[in-house]
């Protein structure tokens, strides 16, 4: 059996990592099909090693394994989107701008809400931990400590997510963190970040403690209008191409 940190646990992350983001990355578009005996070659891994890959790789939706067919890569609107592993990949390749965008769009829609729902819903300790977390984005804003200032930012907004009360927002803590991990990996952030996002969440926090969900709800708007207003600067989408005349 092999534990983690073993020779076999790192091929295993090694051969998930690669196919995951050649896949993810179009190198490997839908209707690919993967050999598992090209693979074992390929990495050198055993057949247990291989099939412990593609068993990982279904349940994010990526692939199908089909008898006398093989591993077929699947069509992009078929994975899924919301897999912490997934979103890392993503982020990683080619298509790393509108990845941002839809995911830091979809923050938009449900971060207001939640933060609205967790002034009215939040316990004496969440809120203890959401002050804490703002806190420590002011001392971590300046001085280029972006990884000391990604994990208050992480654990504030999996509190303001948890504190909502609602546990489908709760679940989506894993997709934010790896929005804001993936634009500090990728140098998607100011060297220091902006003074009035930080000011914005230490707002956020006093508006939950004060029980104010309406002002909690719309200060969260302004921190994702933020958010995207960096993107447009830091990962412009390139502009969708005009389809050409019709032929004859």
């Amino acid at each position: 059996m092999t534990t983690e940190g073993s020779p076999g646990q790192g091929l295993h992350s090694h051969v998930l990592d690669t196919l995951g983001l050649a896949i993810t990355g179009g190198e490997d578009p839908p209707g690919t099909v993967l050999r598992t005996d090209e693979i074992a070659a390929r990495f050198g891994a055993s057949r247990t090693v291989v099939r412990e890959v593609v068993r990982v790789l279904e349940s994010m939706q990526l692939v199908e394994s089909r008898r006398r067919v093989g591993v077929t890569v699947r069509p992009a609107e078929q994975w899924n989107v919301y897999d912490p592993q997934v979103i890392r990949w993503r982020l990683a390749g080619p298509d790393r701008p509108r990845q941002l965008r839809s995911l830091t769009v979809l923050r938009s829609a449900i971060e207001p809400v939640a933060a609205g729902l967790a002034a009215a819903r939040a316990t004496a300790e969440q809120c203890a931990e959401l002050t804490e977390a703002a806190l420590g984005m002011v001392r971590t804003s300046r001085g280029h400590q972006l990884e000391a200032y990604l994990r208050h930012d992480i654990a504030f907004h999996r509190v303001v997510l948890n504190a909502s009360g609602n546990e489908m927002f709760a679940r989506l803590g894993d997709v934010v963190a790896e929005v804001l991990t993936g634009r500090t990996q990728h140098a998607v952030m100011f060297d220091d970040p902006d003074p009035a996002a930080v000011t914005l969440h230490v707002q956020v926090a006093e508006a939950v403690r004060e029980g104010e969900a309406a002002r909690a709800e719309a200060l969260t708007r302004q921190i994702a209008a933020g958010a995207l207003d960096e993107l447009d600067v830091l990962a412009p989408t390139a502009p969708a191409t005009p389809a050409g005349p019709s032929a004859p």
